[in-house]
């Protein structure tokens, strides 16, 4: 155990102010507490709690320390998980938006996503005053020591991150703020945004003629659409990226309570954690794009892919994770990162070919569920009408960017194809991205977008899907086929019961 003043050394105090001064100084946890005398506010409170939980000392006399003040940029996907997860646990959290729609919606207890459980989490902390809302950046500025920025970064047309909004969120945090600050990237950003980020506030205050101390940290989100509250409160790894011992302690006492049962915050400099979040994503799509270039060998071969994934994934080196065939990634984080860490790369000279062999190949993935329908129609398509089950890029979630379902439709259409298409969750959001065409039914049921199509295609593998009543979905099509974009049935089994069966790297 390190000497406790050598762990206090390392926190460089700042003349806080006294708002938060419900924390007694007087607790005996240091030989020298005055040279933190200045710290009587939550920082000192949160940072001396911080030092007795992880060294296991004990505190004198009872410990009064407040709720963390959270502020979180941007109600979207992450923004709102992470706003309502840290209100979940008994923090005082604002979220600032500048879609005022949206923030009137939220306030309504509407929520703009579909993601399992989020709903009644966020209406349970609206109620209970821990989780508000507001369009206001000035009030987000004055009321969190933690300035979480959790706005998008949707990719330029050259496939680099744009970091717009980011950057506005930097700079209104430099137009208002009137005491220390720990400013969160928590968007997925490229390396060297924290620089940019720490310039814009600078410029910001410059032009205001103060100086005034703040912290950027790098806190990149892992969280699984369809699963992303489990993801925050039982979370694998918290990475934190900071150039100041003193900040890293802050967030370890914030994450405290989704890190009890062992230390899952992993501390390092802030261009490891910014990289981490885009090394993780090319990772993953990288196991889903070499799985899916070998299915498309096995279709050559005669092999099965899904006796060639049961041989790999038992090598606990490979595992079972993310090496299913199908039609393709999508959503908003594969694609997107894939394509600006491979920017990235370029903008320093070098060339990432890896990163762009897994664009290209998952870019042709995406068109293999076409080509096989295309194939055995003999690449006469037009009138014909092919029922669609998923819309979603992945089960449990509504989000449709970047997904299969969008090119496979797209290609059908170009072809002069129906199609009528169910999917659990995402039906609105395919209203909202096509409008009312005439090629286009969204049906009610998965029944009722079999009604009189020519053939089945299954794009995403939700759970309503994987055991039909494979005898009336005969009756429905016209023609008893189906091209299987995930993989979810027996081969055999429907051959044999008369079906033209199409999957995916299966004989």
């Amino acid at each position: 155990m390190i000497p406790e003043m050598l762990f206090f050394n390392h926190l460089q105090p700042y003349n806080a102010p006294n708002s938060y001064k419900n924390c007694s100084k007087n607790d005996q946890i240091t030989d020298n507490p005055g040279k933190f005398a200045d710290l009587g506010n939550i920082t000192y409170c949160r940072l001396k709690r911080a030092y007795t939980s992880r060294y296991n000392k004990t505190i004198q006399s009872e410990e009064t320390c407040q709720s963390m003040k959270v502020t979180i940029y941007g109600s979207g996907y992450v923004g709102l998980v992470t706003g309502t997860c840290l209100a979940e646990v008994g923090n005082d959290v604002l979220c600032v938006d500048i879609d005022r729609a949206k923030i009137d919606m939220l306030l309504r207890g509407e929520i703009p996503i579909y993601e399992p459980g989020l709903d009644a989490m966020v209406a349970k902390n609206i109620a209970s005053g821990r989780l508000r809302f507001t369009t206001d950046a000035a009030e987000g500025v004055a009321h969190g020591l933690f300035q979480f920025i959790a706005v998008g970064t949707p990719p330029d047309e050259d496939g680099s991150a744009d970091l717009q909004y980011v950057l506005a969120v930097a700079n209104s945090i430099g137009e208002h703020m009137s005491e220390y600050r720990v400013i969160v990237d928590k968007s997925t950003v490229p390396v060297g945004t924290a620089d940019k980020v720490s310039e814009t506030v600078n410029a910001a205050l410059s032009k205001r003629g103060t100086d005034m101390e703040f912290d950027v940290v790098s806190n990149p989100e892992f969280l699984k659409e369809g699963a992303a509250l489990d993801d925050f409160m039982k979370p694998d790894r918290i990475v934190i990226g900071t150039d100041n011992p003193r900040t890293t302690e802050l967030l370890r006492e914030l994450y405290a309570p989704f890190n009890r049962n062992h230390d899952r915050l992993v501390s390092m400099d802030i261009r490891s954690a910014e990289l981490t979040k885009y090394a993780a994503n090319a990772m993953l799509a990288t196991k889903i794009t070499f799985m899916n270039e070998l299915s498309n060998l096995a279709d050559l071969l005669g092999a099965d892919i899904e006796n060639v994934r049961l041989g790999i994934g038992s090598d606990p080196r490979i595992g079972y994770h993310f090496i299913y065939p199908g039609c393709g990634y999508g959503g908003s984080c594969f694609p997107k990162d894939v394509q600006a860490l491979e920017r990235t790369a370029n903008e320093i000279g070098y060339k990432a070919e890896l990163l762009s062999a897994v664009e290209a190949v998952n870019l042709r993935q995406k068109q293999v569920m076409f080509n096989k329908i295309s194939q055995h129609f003999e690449n006469n398509l037009s009138g014909k009408t092919i029922a669609l089950w998923g819309l979603a890029f992945k089960p449990n979630t509504d989000d449709m960017r970047a997904a299969p379902s969008r090119t496979l439709m797209e290609a059908l259409w170009e072809a002069g194809a129906k199609v009528q298409a169910y999917d659990p969750e995402a039906m609105d959001e395919a209203t909202r991205i096509y409008g009312t065409r005439a090629d286009l039914t969204l049906a009610d049921s998965p029944e009722a977008a079999l009604a009189g199509a020519d053939a089945l295609a299954v794009v995403t593998e939700w759970s309503a899907f994987r055991s039909p009543d494979f005898e009336q979905l005969k009756t429905r099509l016209s023609q008893p086929t189906i091209f299987d974009g995930r993989n979810l049935y027996d081969p055999v089994r429907l051959r044999a019961d008369g079906f033209n069966y199409y999957c995916i790297g299966r004989p």
